[in-house]
């Protein structure tokens, strides 16, 4: 009994020995957790409110689980990574990259430029495509307007326009449609050779009337046709053309009679010979 006494109490010392040797190993591991977790929030800056989860088991901030020597060894392989990494690195690749962005900035610059001159460009696009629809609308009005005067004056019963062919706009072409009575012509092959001549008569005088130039000159527009109709033909010019001179060669005493000034030319003896006649009592 006296030697169970005894081993017993020999193994409760052995026992409060150990016990003693753990809580010194325990103090040592809380020290080295309380190293650690001042180093990290040294070195990593991490938040006040995160420090709460510091220590518990199972959490993203479970030191216990990692060796903080075997932690320091792995940053250590780590650094020696980097600066061996570093030194294959070329030194000039952070200019160059440099370089490049300065590059690729200009290039966006300009890019940026480019749309915005695109942006102009159509925009002043647009503006002329409308200005030239009016243009275009405003001459077909006036010449369409004039062509039917001038041809009526010629031809006191008939009446011309010009209208789009049909399914297309007046942009993609214009055609002739003449009338005499309210009847309009299918065609103006259903006209006589006077009548286009001077249906087409008409229509040139007509565009020109559009922007009246200080001169014209005719030469025999009055050949084919009627001393009547050249009688209307000068008729006309007065009536339309009140801005502008016209010197008309023409073999038709029709065509005299409007005349302010006239040159007769005759050939005499084998010789050209020139007359000029001026009519005071015309209107200029």
């Amino acid at each position: 009994m006296v030697n169970q006494k005894e081993q017993l109490i020999q193994a409760i010392g052995e026992k409060e020995l150990e016990i003693l040797s753990r809580n010194h190993e325990i103090g040592k591991y809380e020290s080295n957790i309380s190293d650690t977790i001042r180093y990290v929030s040294f070195k990593f800056s991490l938040q006040k409110n995160d420090q709460q989860y510091f220590g518990q088991p199972n959490g993203v901030y479970d030191f216990s689980k990692n060796d903080p020597k075997e932690a320091g060894q792995k940053v250590k392989r780590l650094n020696e990574m980097k600066d061996k990494m570093g030194k294959q690195l070329n030194s000039k690749a952070m200019d160059m990259l440099s370089t490049q962005e300065d590059r690729f900035q200009n290039v966006m610059d300009k890019k940026s430029m480019v749309e915005e001159d695109r942006s102009k460009i159509l925009s002043v696009i647009e503006e002329l495509d409308l200005k030239k629809d009016q243009v275009i609308r405003e001459a077909w009005d006036k010449v369409n307007h004039d062509f039917n005067s001038i041809l009526n004056s010629l031809l006191p019963s008939a009446e011309a326009k010009l209208m789009p062919v049909e399914g297309a706009e007046y942009l993609q072409g214009l055609k002739v449609k003449i009338g005499f009575g309210g009847i309009w012509k299918e065609s103006l092959d259903e006209l006589s050779g006077g009548q286009r001549s001077l249906v087409a008569l008409s229509l040139i005088l007509a565009m020109l009337l559009f922007k009246p130039a200080p001169l014209y000159i005719l030469d025999e527009v009055d050949a084919a046709l009627d001393p009547s109709h050249t009688q209307n033909i000068g008729q006309m010019l007065k009536a339309h053309f009140k801005q502008s001179q016209f010197i008309v060669v023409s073999l038709k005493e029709g065509m005299f009679n409007n005349a302010n000034v006239l040159f007769r030319t005759s050939f005499v003896d084998g010789m050209s010979n020139v007359s000029r006649t001026t009519y005071s009592n015309k209107n200029q």
